[in-house]
């Protein structure tokens, strides 16, 4: 647990502890360290990395025991680190903070949550668009969850735009944007608005939004908001 007393925690920064699985969303895709910049400007942001974990889910197709493990040690090494919050910026990952929430103290924020809560308040029909496999049922789950705690009946659909998440750690961000352009525009007929499963998709929503003409939703605005709220209650 934080060491610090209870005046010294409310005299200095409230700290956020973000918890990463691959340093392509250090490296490559920046967008939830610009958001938290932006939407958190006051508070400390602290990186915690286990830069294999995602690799291995990948390879193993589902998160293991082990691997579940894993984020819990990150997660309670975000606590001892004093975070306010603990934000899990993976969506493949997101499983095991149900895990962690039972292991910690500290709130946990998914980077889904709030683009999933958006979500069930403004459709019945929700397309849900991946390109990594093992992020795709994560996310249409807390979706489906969000929405029976809710008492509303909603339909997801989901579209995996298959190898496209390769293709992006190989380098290769136009090949990936024209795969995930062809997938959403697959999709869109079926839904009323697209969830993007993924962080590393979000810079593409504009684009989306243009060929589908349909309201798009991304996890790192909606998740760092979500997390400021959590402060604000904190």
């Amino acid at each position: 647990m934080d060491g610090r007393t209870r005046s010294e925690r409310h005299s200095m920064k409230q700290r956020v502890a973000v918890l990463h699985t691959s340093f392509v969303f250090l490296n490559v895709e920046s967008s939830v360290n610009d958001l938290l910049e932006e939407i958190l400007p006051e508070a400390e942001v602290v990186h915690f990395v286990d830069s294999d974990v995602l690799a291995t889910v990948m390879r193993e197709e589902g998160i293991s025991t082990r691997s579940t493990s894993r984020m819990v040690h990150l997660a309670q090494a975000a606590e001892e680190a004093g975070a306010d919050v603990i934000f899990s910026a993976c969506s493949s990952l997101g499983p095991t903070m149900e895990v962690a929430r039972q292991n910690v103290d500290t709130p946990i924020v998914r980077i889904d949550d709030g683009m999933a809560r958006k979500a069930v308040e403004s459709a019945t029909r929700i397309g849900v668009l991946a390109t990594v496999p093992t992020t795709l049922g994560p996310t249409v789950d807390l979706i489906e969850q969000r929405a029976a705690e809710g008492g509303k009946e909603i339909e997801v659909h989901r579209e995996l735009s298959e190898g496209a998440f390769e293709i992006l750690m190989g380098g290769d961000k136009e090949r990936h944007d024209t795969m995930v352009v062809e997938s959403a525009r697959k999709l869109a007929p079926s839904v009323e608005i697209l969830v993007l499963a993924q962080a590393s998709m979000t810079r593409l929503a504009p684009r989306l939004k243009e060929e589908t003409s349909l309201e798009v939703l991304t996890s790192p605005r909606l998740g760092v908001e979500y997390v400021r709220q959590m402060l604000q209650a904190h």
